[in-house]
């Protein structure tokens, strides 16, 4: 999944807050002026907690759903937010015990359960959705569920699982309501967060009222939203400068983002951070053009990360040479340590030392969406033009065609960004190359998955630096991914509207409820 900025985790991770604390203000629907229109180009994939693993849907989660633990604007450390207090038992970071709190029920009026929340993670585990959360659950062994007492038994030492269980992967649904081994697909969603869904049109607009039995960390719902749902970055452009909406995020083209300056009328605007990142991702499965190790490394080799980022971004894009992001602790850079400058004479040494005779024919996917098309034609052009290569671009126009084409191996490499859930350099490896890892790209590496069991044991996250570096080096060498670039979180409003700057702030949650009109 996912987009976004982080600081540096906390140590321990453990978290035992008692007496959380309760907005006490009452929501105001933002009267006659109706509900606040937030345009974006992001897609929603599915409703159901268990079938999606996408920033679009993720976003929504935020507002609908509720998990045992979020993460509040600039933090560094997940706090309760459905419970009253969560932290692991022993030393050995394997058990994880949470308390729900007293208050906390669905929009509908039922008390949440420890049940629920067994259900809510017991069913992502089952269905196992190849566009689901499950891969970032690997380490989720058991849930246990008495009284109000949520036990989770992990396989292995996971100091990030508080984190995992505060993102879209925890929310808590409905056990009436949600099938236990199948996804939910009436178009209807039932949770506990500041919102309640109150219509949605897949690709077109999702209605959010303000729900008024909230109890959590968050700030009661003050104004109606209505999410608008654009085809791509030219049409959520369209919808901004024809006042079809009030605030703008992800993703408007780079040229905009690029001439963004604090003189321009009734536009605010706010960059944050700069880890979202994307790359290049390789089918390995036997058969495929990209299975041989030299062709995926030659890419590497010859990948022109700037010229990417100058002509088809306008500068508003980093190069990037790892998959975990610049300003993220255990960030290094073996990509260009090990390919410091584009070299096609590389490129030709790997292959002949690997007895590949070019061109080397690649059908290279990408889903047909904001700056994607110009960026896939840059990265053929580059790498025809070594004389290695022969690029065959296949455009998928829906992003839930896309994901089941990747999935299906019919792709020899695709593009595609991924934003991460939590603060740490763990989400942008573990659900990426780990074991049944969410790319579906048939990687799998004994000790790429020696060293993310390493880097999950420590609690002073400080502690995992060398291992993460070594972890970057040995993607590097096996090259299932190639990285980009990396860029920043951009949110555009209008005067009128408050609250943008704290829409997105790079720690996984869509603050809808920071909205309101002035």
């Amino acid at each position: 999944m996912r987009s976004v900025r982080w600081k540096i985790i906390a140590a321990g991770l453990v978290l035992g807050v008692a007496g959380v604390g309760t907005w006490q203000l009452l929501p105001d629907d933002g009267g006659s002026r109706g509900a606040i229109r937030v345009g974006t180009s992001d897609v929603v994939s599915s409703l159901d907690p268990a079938g999606a693993y996408d920033a679009g849907s993720w976003a929504l989660f935020s507002n609908v759903y509720q998990s045992l633990l979020t993460v509040k604007p600039g933090s560094d450390a997940p706090v309760p937010d459905a419970a009253a207090s969560c932290g692991f038992v022993g030393q050995k970071l394997t058990t994880y015990r949470c308390e729900l709190r007293p208050d906390v029920k669905f929009a509908g009026g039922r008390a949440i359960t420890a049940e629920d929340v067994k259900h809510s993670f017991d069913r992502i585990k089952a269905i196992n959705s190849d566009q689901g959360p499950a891969p970032l659950l690997n380490t989720l062994e058991s849930v246990e569920a008495e009284g109000r007492t949520v036990t989770f038994h992990l396989s292995a030492g996971d100091a990030t699982f508080p984190f995992k269980i505060a993102t879209g992967a925890g929310s808590i649904v409905d056990k009436d309501r949600y099938p236990a081994t199948s996804l939910r697909e009436d178009g209807k969603a039932d949770g506990s967060g500041p919102y309640t869904l109150s219509a949605y049109k897949a690709g077109t607009s999702a209605e959010l009222k303000p729900n008024t039995s909230y109890k959590g960390q968050a700030r009661p719902a003050r104004a109606a939203v209505t999410v608008k749902y654009f085809k791509g970055s030219v049409q959520l452009d369209r919808a901004w400068n024809g006042r079809q909406v009030e605030v703008a995020h992800r993703e408007m083209p780079p040229e905009v983002l690029a001439g963004l300056n604090p003189g321009m009328k009734d536009t605010r605007y706010q960059a944050s951070g700069g880890s979202e990142i994307r790359s290049v991702v390789f089918n390995v499965r036997p058969g495929s053009a990209a299975a041989p190790l030299a062709v995926r490394q030659a890419v590497a080799a010859v990948l022109d990360r700037a010229k990417v980022a100058g002509d088809v971004y306008r500068g508003t894009v980093t190069p990037l040479y790892s998959l975990v992001p610049a300003g993220i602790a255990g960030h290094s850079t073996p990509f260009f340590d090990t390919y410091p400058a584009p070299n096609g004479a590389t490129a030709k040494k790997l292959f002949k030392e690997a007895g590949i005779n070019g061109p080397v024919q690649l059908r290279l996917g990408v889903n047909v969406r904001g700056a994607n098309m110009p960026e896939a034609e840059e990265i053929k052009r580059q790498l025809e033009a070594t004389g290695l290569f022969q690029v065959t671009l296949k455009p998928v126009e829906e992003w839930n065609d896309f994901q089941k084409a990747y999935a299906a191996g019919e792709f020899d490499a695709y593009t595609i960004g991924w934003i991460a859930d939590f603060p740490d350099a763990d989400n942008f490896i573990a659900p990426l190359v780990g074991a049944d890892s969410s790319m579906n790209n048939g990687f799998s590496d004994k000790r790429v998955d020696e060293l993310i069991t390493r880097t999950q044991s420590h609690s002073e996250r400080s502690d995992a630096a060398a291992a993460f570096r070594d972890l970057q080096k040995a993607v590097a060498q096996q090259a299932p991914m190639v990285p980009i670039w990396q860029k920043k979180d951009y949110v555009m409003s209008r005067e009128a509207v408050t609250g943008g700057q704290y829409l997105s702030d790079g720690t996984g949650v869509w603050r809808l409820w920071e909205l309101n009109w002035l």
